[in-house]
């Protein structure tokens, strides 16, 4: 039986573009419809996610990165009925213990994070993006995510199939913290990558793509 192509959703982390999913666009197309979400222009991420649902599918699968799955979280809070599921990568079940100021998310997001041989692999590319965006972007994308709003009641509005995973190296978002967000969602698969920091699909294309693969094609519980 031939499977119609999936509607997904695809939200960068802080400070990046299109080119953190570069390979899971092209990987993903035999059974899915990706698109990015634009989070370069709202203030909150409230905004952010009316601007990613005004430009969606009707019904879509969503996976983000960090800010971008802050942004998931709060698509599926505002829109549940469109979501058909959802992928967190590096993304935190609390505010708790999160960088206080701007400066300091700054430094841990650009900081290496990942054995040397990797961070010398990407360093380029995540320097390119930066570029891209820009520190307007980044800034106003920083502040969003620091003044973020309890996400208990966007966690509480997930009750579709939801994929978590984060890398062991990751320095914003700990292992331990994914794992507590994957606890509160009911049957959340729950992944942690070797070796990898905290831009996964960038630094472990081919396990993230095997990772949405599967989430995209298991049928709902």
């Amino acid at each position: 039986m031939i499977r119609k192509p999936v509607p997904l959703v695809l939200l960068p982390a802080m400070g990046c573009d299109g080119q953190l999913w570069a390979r899971q666009i092209v990987d993903l197309g035999d059974i899915a419809h990706p698109e990015l979400g634009d989070l370069s222009v709202d203030a909150t991420l409230a905004g952010m996610a009316t601007r990613v649902l005004a430009h969606a599918p009707p019904r879509f699968a969503v996976a983000g990165v960090s800010l971008g799955g802050y942004v998931a979280l709060e698509m599926v809070r505002q829109a549940p009925d469109r979501i058909d599921r959802v992928a967190l990568f590096g993304t935190r079940a609390t505010m708790q213990t999160r960088p206080r100021t701007v400066g300091e998310q700054g430094m841990l997001a650009t900081a290496p994070h990942a054995d040397p041989m990797l961070t010398s692999i990407i360093s380029g590319p995540v320097q390119t993006m930066a570029d891209r965006v820009g520190i307007d972007v980044f800034e106003r994308q920083q502040r969003a995510l620091l003044a973020r709003p309890d996400i208990e009641p966007a966690i509480a509005a997930v009750h579709v199939p939801a994929l978590v995973a984060v890398g062991d190296r990751d320095r914003i978002c700990l292992p331990a913290d994914a794992r507590a967000l994957a606890d509160r969602i009911s049957h959340a698969k729950f992944h942690e990558l070797r070796h990898c920091g905290h831009l996964a699909p960038l630094e472990r294309p081919g396990e993230v793509t095997m990772l949405l693969r599967q989430w995209l094609l298991n049928a709902p519980d």
